[in-house]
């Protein structure tokens, strides 16, 4: 199953910061390439969703491992110190990604904000100059010219 389909705790939140669905946003992300912040949400987006899935998964085992019905003698500690590791190491990069999220889109521009739709012109001094009267003499010939080199 692809990372745009599994679920995340933070699409919603995406959602309503780009002001369109999670389907939208990934049309939007393949048609424009130039939307380098939201490629960028989407993809760790889908590293979220993973992180997320893990965490399920160890949860879900440790409880399944544990459920009242059980045998006892099934029970391995072994297998439960690797479990807590592996949940340890999933919800470190939960929070990870988590925070990474975060941090992009606080410092994005906000999404309201008008785009200008020609660049800035900055007002700039004018220089300018006046020909010399049209009677003036013409210059010499060679004048500006090297000089010629002489044996």
């Amino acid at each position: 199953m692809s990372t745009s389909a599994k679920p995340s705790s933070q699409d919603d939140l995406l959602a309503e910061t780009f002001g369109a669905t999670l389907a939208e946003l990934y049309e939007r992300a393949a048609v424009s390439p130039d939307a380098a912040a939201l490629t960028r949400a989407l993809e760790l987006r889908g590293f979220l969703a993973l992180a997320e899935e893990q965490v399920a998964r160890v949860r879900d085992r440790v409880h399944g491992a544990m459920a009242p019905g059980r045998d006892m003698n099934d029970l391995s500690a072994d297998e439960l110190r690797f479990d807590a590791q592996w949940l340890a190491a999933a919800l470190d990069a939960r929070d990870g990604y988590l925070a990474a999220l975060a941090q992009l889109l606080r410092t994005m521009p906000p999404q309201t904000a008008p785009v200008p739709s020609r660049p800035v012109q900055f007002a700039q001094p004018q220089i300018t100059t006046t020909l010399p009267p049209a009677t003036a003499a013409p210059a010499p010939p060679r004048a500006g010219a090297a000089p010629e080199h002489r044996p």
